[in-house]
């Protein structure tokens, strides 16, 4: 029986996975889930398929994976961190073919590809689409590099979508991606909208443009340009040379927070703010209770967001990968605090990297500019302070129906802890 899901007032068909409509099908429902059987239910009940191929592997089974194919960027975004690593590194295709395989093993559903701009490679990821037809492809590009052509190609696979980076009307865009980029990103949308893609936007909120990027002017015109739901991340000063001044300050996050959450529950959208929204997921969902992120180095992180590893994936398969110390540890931390609104350990609690990486044999992997763990804390550790006082005396409560999906979430996350092996103790090295 065909799906259906309401799209701006229009009923729109949602065929089976691994369909790009299925992709955004999947997140409405992960993030509406309330209950425990209605949150197992998703996509044939595979949260169950991923204790039992936890429990198997002894590890934790990502359900997304992202993958940078490339270092290389035809931009130069203030704030990105791709600026600072050699635009030499490439996965090569057939890493990434095996890559694939081991995902499609393992019981990945999603290829999520960052990078770097990883449309500098369209042609390797339309055959790895191609191929691999049990995974759906998700690409995160800032769109200047869509034409008619790629997204015909896109339509015709079914399997691959994009979410096109924006940050705000052309001013704000143009201010971080360069003079141009706003009119060619709108030029992407016109093309996905044409051909029915159901594609996202993906937007980096900062001190500068926070209100801007959650007014529902902005908002209202990124549904009227087609896109079907969209991502929200705040800025993190990732590597020696980041702005500080744009990270927000714990005011301005809440701000944040509250306007994506009401704008979702008004108009019945979808926007991933993982950052402000650990109470609809896990808490942090990295290391593999979730997803993990993979460089185009070929490093295995437990998060886009954390540059430290200890694995390698030219060096070992993906599952010992996910078997590694540093992730094992990292996973058995989770959740990193007691408060669902503080559920990264890189920006609310940052003595949690900083244990996690010094006693796990985790080092930095942030390309030409390392950064230590304990740097980085040392940078963010008043923001954590201040957002920690903020959401006990001022940050608007969660609703007890958030308040039971946080709890039955935690249930879930130390199930998939013991399936995988992770509660167990370690030896000593």
């Amino acid at each position: 029986m065909m799906r259906h899901m309401m799209l701006a007032g229009e009923k729109k068909e949602i065929p089976p996975f691994p369909n790009h409509r299925d992709y955004v099908y999947r997140c409405r429902r992960f993030f509406e889930a309330k209950s425990i059987p209605s949150f197992l239910s998703i996509a044939r009940f595979r949260a169950v398929q991923e204790v039992w191929k936890g429990f198997r592997y002894k590890c934790g089974i990502p359900r997304d994976i992202l993958i940078d194919p490339t270092n290389a960027c035809n931009l130069h975004c203030k704030g990105c961190w791709a600026g600072d690593y050699d635009s030499a590194p490439s996965l090569s295709y057939e890493k990434l073919d095996s890559l694939m395989t081991e995902a499609t093993h393992l019981g990945t559903m999603d290829i999520l590809m960052t990078g770097g701009e990883p449309l500098v490679r369209k042609d390797d990821i339309l055959r790895l689409a191609e191929k691999h037809r049990r995974l759906y492809f998700g690409i995160f590009t800032n769109g200047t590099l869509i034409d008619e052509a790629f997204v015909r190609q896109m339509k015709e696979l079914g399997n691959v979508s994009v979410f096109v980076s924006i940050e705000g009307f052309r001013e704000d865009t143009d201010f971080r991606r360069g003079t141009g980029t706003y009119d060619k990103v709108l030029t992407a949308m016109a093309l996905l909208k044409k051909y029915d893609i159901a594609y996202g936007f993906s937007l980096c909120y900062h001190q500068k443009n926070y209100k801007a990027v959650t007014s529902d002017e902005f908002l209202d015109f990124l549904r009227a340009q087609g896109a079907w739901f969209g991502w929200a991340f705040g800025y993190r000063p990732i590597g020696i040379h980041a702005d500080l001044s744009l990270c927000l300050d714990a005011a301005a996050r809440e701000y944040t927070r509250n306007q994506i959450n009401d704008y979702c529950r008004r108009h019945d959208f979808t926007i991933i703010d993982l950052f402000n929204n650990g109470h609809k997921a896990y808490g942090c969902v990295g290391a593999g209770s979730g997803y993990i992120h993979i460089t185009a180095n070929g490093d295995v992180e437990p998060c886009a967001f954390c540059h430290y590893s200890d694995s390698n994936i030219n060096d070992m398969s993906l599952q010992q990968a996910l078997q590694s110390r540093f992730f094992r540890a990292f996973r058995r931390a989770q959740p990193f605090s007691d408060s669902a609104l503080r559920p990264c350990p890189m920006m609310d609690v940052p003595d949690a990297i900083v244990s996690l990486v010094e006693k796990n044999g985790a080092a930095s992997t942030h390309g030409a500019s390392p950064e230590t763990a304990r740097a980085f804390s040392g940078k963010v550790q008043s923001l954590a302070d201040d957002w920690a006082v903020y959401t006990q005396t001022k940050s608007k409560a969660f609703t007890p129906g958030e308040a039971r999906r946080y709890k039955v979430l935690q249930r879930i996350l130390m199930i998939r802890k013991w399936s995988a092996g992770d509660l167990k103790k370690q030896r000593k090295e």
